[in-house]
């Protein structure tokens, strides 16, 4: 009977811990559920979730799995003000180190003024004052915003998904604009005046980009027009003895650094990255939302940017996101 009872309390025993593992899985299936991860992501463009605002931010160059922090720095601040991340860089094509973005708080949304004790406290601890136009037309997502999971469920389904619309209709989308508005995260990407979304430390590491750049293109001018004057002098020196080749070397050397030069201009003028985006004029493939007020109808995009089959890969435009940021 001692025997029999010690196999009945193995029994339960052990029945009770498979129920006790069942449990906890069947917990931590709904919690993942709950925080979206079967929500499905739709993605849309037109008229843009949110008019014009003044936030309070930081600006850094690093990993995007630094801006947990400065969500956290924000939040301790203020905690009733809505987050906002600007991500300016693809961190599948730009070196985790070079990733440029912006976290903050949202101050004050439309026609409402931030109060003087909101911007002096947050410029206390080190933030930054700045204002985003509503944007014109947008591509946008929207994800469940329920549990801190959802920050990861929403980076790595979400953006994928931008990825893929925005290269199959050739737009210029950017940048990557993340709002989390009470229970939604919502991902923007302005189609329009993408300049108008730079804070201004991005601006400036801009302008002294575009600089270098440019130095080194006439650089590479100067040492290739030295090189081509060498040789038409060279030829010149050795076609003395005969005048007809000196005629005919020279009409044919001459022409070519000038005519160089023109494909060169040519070249930086089709790759140049402009703030406004690249324009164009055929949106046939865009599918826009018709809000109430007729704003998103296909005729209202005058300005949305267009890549046709421009290569832009650095700032959120063809490849897929595989980087998790931090949580808030």
């Amino acid at each position: 009977m001692e025997h029999h009872a010690s196999i009945m309390s193995d029994w339960v025993l052990l029945g009770l811990i498979a129920a006790l593992v069942t449990l906890l899985l069947l917990t931590v299936f709904g919690f993942a559920v709950y925080s979206g991860l079967f929500t499905e992501v739709v993605v849309s463009a037109g008229s843009p979730p949110v008019g014009n605002i003044t936030l309070a931010y930081k600006f850094r160059v690093g990993p995007y799995g630094e801006s947990g922090q400065l969500f956290t720095d924000g939040c301790s601040i203020s905690s009733k003000l809505y987050s906002i991340g600007v991500y300016y860089d693809n961190p599948h094509t730009v070196p985790p180190e070079k990733c440029r973005f912006a976290i903050g708080r949202i101050l004050s949304e439309g026609d409402a003024k931030p109060s003087e004790e909101q911007i002096k406290r947050f410029q206390k601890y080190g933030f930054k004052i700045f204002s985003f136009p509503a944007p014109s037309h947008v591509v946008m997502a929207t994800f469940p915003f329920t549990t801190p999971l959802s920050i990861h469920l929403a980076v790595n389904r979400v953006h994928p998904a931008l990825d893929i619309y925005i290269k199959e209709r050739k737009l210029c989308a950017h940048p990557r604009i993340e709002i989390y508005k009470e229970d939604r995260i919502y991902f923007v990407c302005p189609l329009a005046r993408q300049g108008d979304f730079y804070v201004p430390e991005m601006k400036e590491l801009e302008r002294k980009s575009r600089a270098a750049a440019a130095e080194a293109e006439d650089a590479q001018t100067d040492i290739t027009g030295a090189d081509t004057m060498s040789e038409t002098s060279s030829i010149s020196i050795e076609a003395t003895t005969d005048s007809r080749d000196t005629s005919v070397a020279t009409s044919i050397l001459l022409p070519f650094p000038a005519s160089r030069g023109r494909e060169e201009v040519d070249n930086r003028s089709e790759h140049s990255y402009s703030e406004s985006g690249a324009s164009g004029s055929s949106f046939e493939e865009l599918d826009l939302e018709v809000t109430g007020d007729g704003e998103g109808a296909p005729g209202l995009l005058p300005e949305v940017g267009y890549t046709g089959n421009q290569e832009v890969t650095d700032k959120w435009t063809k490849e897929p996101i595989a980087a998790e940021r931090g949580e808030e």
